[in-house]
């Protein structure tokens, strides 16, 4: 059975930086497109960042290009999203999306199209 578990989250200042971390158990990593998603209050879940099986290829929402960067460490089973520059816009429950793949270099970015999900974590930054 494959689990997906998001960590990270918190309570800080608009500015500051914050790092979440997701890890997948039940199957490598390796075999996995992964994704970050979110989803504000009152508001539908939405597209962060992906990222291929592979590692090399990403793709961000263009609310976050530039401040936030995905990454992943397949020996560690884990995705990290590594979030500068915060804003009070960035305030959400982050969810991490795994979906099994054959092809290295694919890159999800569609909610649908992820199998599996975590629990989410929430961050908020304050102003």
């Amino acid at each position: 059975q494959v689990q997906v578990v998001e960590s990270g989250g918190g309570l800080v200042q608009a500015g500051d930086s914050l790092r979440l971390s997701c890890a997948v158990s039940g199957r490598t990593l390796s075999t996995y497109a992964m994704g970050w998603f979110r989803q504000a209050p009152g508001k539908e879940r939405e597209f962060v960042a992906a990222i291929s099986r592979s590692g090399g290829n990403t793709r961000y929402a263009d609310s976050v290009k530039g401040r936030f960067t995905i990454s992943r460490d397949n020996a560690k089973n884990t995705m990290y999203l590594q979030m500068n520059s915060l804003k009070p816009e960035d305030t959400a429950v982050y969810y991490c999306a795994a979906e099994p793949t054959v092809y290295p270099i694919t890159v999800v970015t569609t909610e649908d199209q992820y199998d599996y999900w975590g629990q989410g974590t929430q961050v908020t930054v304050s102003s």
